[in-house]
């Protein structure tokens, strides 16, 4: 092959691991961007954009004119009075927008580091895919779909597109953060490359996939970059509320004016309200504090979602993640660890088990497959065998073959071979051996069980024997029952998806603890399953990453696809794992819950604290004109002008002590969502009601003593 000298990647030495590296929220490179994007966000376009922050600022400027109106002897309250008023309506709109461009900046920082990983690299571009076709030299801005391309040991892959020959260890480490290499080949479920990544050994074909921006990364940079232009179907939902409930006061505080200038004309006593006043109590009564916050946690879910090295196609599959309650979950990789483990010696008639251990061991030294690593780990753990002196066994080790289909060791006097059931039995049966029906008994039994029977033999001095059978099982991962119980508590229903048998597909499941199986999966059964749980009116989760996974991720509503997959995988899921790591899935529902739990909660905080505000200013606003209110003057604050004055400051204030809340995410907890809106109701509303009463009464302290009131 060719070599070609390549302008290198510019990239930080592992850009996923900068990526999903914890940064502190108030970082001065995070902080100050936001600071001046919350002046920016103050154009009237951009607040419309969120109606509730509108009539803040609306409200802000109205009490300025208002003000500047009292400069000038026009003055329905004194002018120092309403223009602290105003100072804190717009100090409420800056921190509602610094919030958002906080949660935006932290998406952008993102966005930067998937930056660096794009650089134009040189291609190999082939006339026909075969490696030995005349190569011309192009750029990889120049590559479209369908183009095929050599690319070698050292060279970038230039596009995204499928290995159709060859096969390479590639470096992923610019997308995934995982140092180790992969082997990528043609065929099966592991064809898939990225641009952007290295070939380290070897060579690959490759035909291009995408068009130029339309890549992988490309994609990654837009999702991340639009994260904040993005509205959930449920934030859509939410906002509609909030809006129909600003109504409602906006129209209720409207009519308190007339209503004043009534009375006070019918009392021939007291004052009328100012609209002033009216503005603050506007302000504090609508809920402004989640009308705020609701968009910073939106990108914020989204941003939680990319430090996982998740990739989700938009808002609206983050947020389909917090509503799933069926999750379909493969066997292998998830519930089990996928590497076959030694579990259990099954020695043959007159053998010692001891003896077959040593033997398998013996066999096992040099096989470095985790199936070899754990027959020598149990012969230890079992027998304690251990501390072998290779210079004095003189063996010669032979490693498996597809020819062969057996392993072992060439000792002097003994050879000692294992491997599949069928080749042991016709090596000992060639050299005259018996193969015992008891053994074949054990192989029949351990394959019903859904597991892997490996046979040992030996020879002897031309004397060969059947010496047992090793029981290779898939382990349940430590943990992951526990894990199940939890999304149980949810109300999540767990299906397992294997190709197994039914007999060994329920032992599996009774052990991993899920609540239910599929069995013998093939890609039309996978379908129809996640068809009748939609028919019921679930929201269904799966991972998938071959080809024949591609029509159950397009009907399911969370469908994760393996950044290792093929492309039809990764183009019919709306979420892709750069870590390629099948349980992920828990961890993708688990964010998107925790980001449904947030806005919930802020959201009942929010409309809660308004009550404490509503006995703050409505004594101090009426009580000149109505008296009787003075009874609900709980707070005793010490005038009409500090109540209005530190309910506004409190209005304020609260959002910005909210934003680590709103931007990290209230902690996860496996509750029922019955639970859950109990501990919500308990926790945000009625801390939400108690909360302010104590901070206002504490900021009419700080007024009265500074001379503000």
């Amino acid at each position: 092959m060719t070599q070609l000298n390549q302008a290198p990647l510019h990239r930080p030495e592992n850009l996923g691991q900068a990526r999903t590296a914890a940064r502190s929220m108030f970082d001065p490179s995070l902080v100050k961007p936001a600071i001046a994007d919350a002046f920016k966000k103050l154009a009237p376009r951009t607040q419309l954009r969120n109606p509730v922050m509108f009539c803040v600022y609306v409200g802000s400027i109205l009490t300025t004119v208002l003000w500047i109106a009292a400069l000038v002897g026009q003055a329905e309250a004194p002018a120092g009075f309403i223009l602290a008023i105003a100072l804190w309506l717009w100090f409420t709109v800056l921190f509602a927008n610094f919030a958002e461009a906080l949660a935006e900046g932290r998406s952008k920082a993102q966005a930067a580091s998937l930056r660096e990983a794009k650089h134009n690299v040189m291609a190999k571009k082939l006339n026909e895919p075969h490696p030995k076709s005349p190569i011309r030299i192009t750029t990889s801005t120049d590559l479209v779909k369908g183009d095929v391309v050599l690319v070698e040991a050292g060279d970038v892959i230039p596009a995204d597109g499928e290995v159709i020959e060859g096969v390479a260890s590639v470096d992923e480490s610019a997308i995934t953060g995982e140092s180790a290499p992969v082997i990528r080949e043609s065929g099966g479920d592991f064809s898939s490359v990225t641009g952007g990544t290295r070939v380290l050994s070897d060579w690959i074909v490759v035909r291009v996939s995408v068009n130029p921006g339309e890549a992988f990364l490309d994609r990654m940079i837009a999702m991340v970059e639009g994260a904040k232009r993005q509205k959930t179907p449920n934030e859509i939902a939410l906002t509609i509320l909030l809006v129909a409930l600003t109504l409602v006061l906006l129209f209720a505080t409207a009519t308190l004016l007339p209503f004043s200038m009534f009375a006070v004309d019918a009392a021939k006593q007291g004052h009328v309200v100012t609209i002033t006043a009216l503005v603050a109590l506007l302000v504090c009564l609508i809920p402004t504090t989640i009308g705020g916050l609701l968009s910073a946690i939106g990108v914020a879910g989204m941003s939680r979602m990319m430090q996982a090295n998740v990739i989700a196609t938009s808002g609206r599959a983050v947020e389909a993640a917090g509503d799933v309650d069926v999750l379909l979950l493969d066997k292998t990789g998830t519930i089990t660890l996928g590497n076959r483990q030694a579990s259990t010696f099954v020695p043959a008639p007159g053998i010692a088990e001891r003896d077959l251990a040593d033997a398998a061991q013996l066999a096992s030294l040099a096989d470095e497959t985790p199936e070899g690593r754990s027959i020598v780990v149990l012969a230890k753990q079992r027998f304690n065998i251990r501390e072998r002196d290779m210079a004095v066994l003189h063996a010669n080790f032979l490693a498996f073959s597809a020819q062969s289909r057996m392993s072992g060791v060439d000792l002097p006097n003994r050879e000692i071979r294992k491997g599949a059931a069928e080749t042991v039995k016709k090596y000992v049966e060639e050299r005259g051996g018996r193969f015992p029906q008891d053994v074949q008994s054990a192989v029949d039994e351990i394959a019903r069980r859904g597991s892997t029977p490996l046979v040992v033999a030996e020879s002897v001095e031309g004397k060969t024997r059947a010496l047992g059978v090793i029981e290779l099982k898939d382990i349940v991962k430590g943990g992951i029952r526990e894990r199940f119980a939890e999304l149980r508590k949810m109300g999540i229903k767990t299906v397992m998806v294997t190709g197994d048998n039914r007999l060994t597909a329920a032992a599996i499941a009774a052990e991993a603890g899920v609540d239910d199986f599929l069995a013998e999966a093939t890609p039309e059964a996978k379908l129809s399953t996640i068809r009748a749980h939609q028919a019921e009116g679930r929201l269904v989760a799966m991972t998938g990453d071959g080809t024949n996974d591609a029509p159950a991720l397009a009907q399911a509503d969370v469908a994760v696809a393996m950044n290792t997959g093929t492309q039809a995988a990764k183009e019919a899921g709306n979420m892709v794992d750069l870590d390629s790591n099948p349980t992920k899935l828990i961890e993708i529902v688990e964010i998107g819950k925790q980001m449904l739990m947030t806005r919930g909660s802020l959201t009942t905080f929010s409309i809660a604290n308004d009550v404490a505000k509503y006995f703050a200013i409505i004594p101090a606003a009426f009580a000149t004109t109505y008296p009787q209110l003075r009874v609900v003057d709980v707070m005793h604050l010490a005038s009409p002008s500090s109540a209005i004055l530190s309910a506004v400051i409190f209005n304020a204030l609260i959002i910005v002590f909210l934003i680590p809340l709103a931007l990290k995410g209230v902690k996860y907890r496996a509750l029922g969502a019955a639970t859950l809106l109990r501990r919500n109701l308990l926790v945000y509303g009625l801390g939400g009601i108690l909360l302010p009463f104590p901070i206002i009464k504490l900021i009419d302290m700080v007024i009265t003593a500074l001379g503000w009131s």
